[in-house]
């Protein structure tokens, strides 16, 4: 007997997922712009969020008839984990491991940018400047990494391949991580801060990581230090950060997450020679797209043929 094909949503922008041929040969497919969740929900199984704002699926679950199984393109499920989602029978699953590489390489890119002064090597070459400047060694610097998921754990381990010295903050301390060193409990991120010559956010967004850093722990940091979010835009607070970089309490800041996906276009951040500032692309390499299907696509095999999916949410712990 053939298994059944399966009502799969597929909730998207105009940026539809690209190489769905062989999962709409094997389900019944349909797709969806967040404006007409609520009427295209009822009687799908299975959804798969390819773009979705936060709070999208906490206004539609109501319609959520048949559903058993969420699938989210990010690495993280906080934007689909409202109260109801938790409470319910349904799957959650992610995305989770496929942009830890990238977004490690990403890291240390923006890591040797600022210590090789590329940016400002680019306005000067735009202006036609011929000026030598000493420039910084990135062997040897410290750097703190709040999240110890696999993206920070990658990026511990490419920063510690490249001569630096890693230590991590947790919700749980412990010594001897293989990836991150030192793990440093959440209440001594300030002992952490204050030697660390870059803070690298890749922490998810939980109660405990909400406005994590902010005018009090920048104020703990070097004046030479430096902040790479890759994390979520909740962990840091952009208002204290703009204060410290014009009053000179930290060095430069490197932000790829930020409210509703966009910078607003008056943030005095846009203007700033020591911000960089990229539109949350920092996992996205070519074939990112494909390789995103090719996972949702394996899990679709497995809940067909009723085996244990990847990357599956623990709800329970949230309860």
């Amino acid at each position: 007997m053939q298994p059944a094909r399966p009502a799969i949503l597929v909730l998207s922008g105009a940026d539809l997922p690209p190489s769905m041929a062989a999962i709409e040969r094997r389900a019944a497919v349909r797709y969806a712009t967040e404006d007409r969740l609520l009427d295209e929900l009822p009687g799908a199984e299975v959804l798969f969020v390819w773009r979705m704002r936060a709070a999208t699926l906490t206004r539609a679950w109501a319609k959520a008839d048949a559903l058993r199984w969420v699938h989210t393109a990010s690495a993280g499920p906080e934007q689909l984990l409202s109260p109801a989602v938790v409470a319910s029978d349904v799957i959650v699953t992610t995305s989770r491991g496929l942009f830890d590489d990238p977004i490690a390489e990403y890291v240390l890119g923006v890591i040797l940018a600022f210590a090789k002064d590329l940016p400002g090597r680019m306005r000067l070459q735009e202006s036609r400047t011929w000026r030598q400047r000493d420039t910084e060694r990135v062997m040897g610097k410290r750097v703190l990494i709040a999240g110890t998921g696999t993206i920070g754990r990658a990026v511990g381990r490419l920063l510690r391949s490249a001569g630096m010295t890693v230590l991590a903050v947790a919700r749980t301390g412990r010594a001897h991580d293989p990836d991150l060193g030192t793990v440093l409990p959440l209440d001594r991120l300030a002992d952490g801060l204050r030697s660390a010559d870059y803070l690298v956010l890749a922490a998810p967004l939980t109660d405990d990581t909400r406005g994590m850093i902010d005018a009090q722990a920048l104020a703990a940091m070097k004046p030479t230090a430096r902040i790479i979010n890759v994390g979520r835009r909740g962990l840091l607070d952009l208002d204290a950060l703009v204060r410290a970089l014009r009053g000179g309490t930290i060095a430069g800041a490197a932000l790829d997450v930020f409210r509703d996906e966009q910078l607003d276009e008056g943030s005095p951040l846009w203007t700033m020679p020591n911000v960089l500032i990229s539109p949350h692309m920092s996992g996205q390499v070519i074939g990112w797209r494909e390789e995103l299907v090719a996972l949702f696509a394996d899990n679709l095999t497995r809940y067909v043929e009723g085996r244990t999916l990847r990357n599956v949410v623990d709800k329970r712990s949230l309860l």
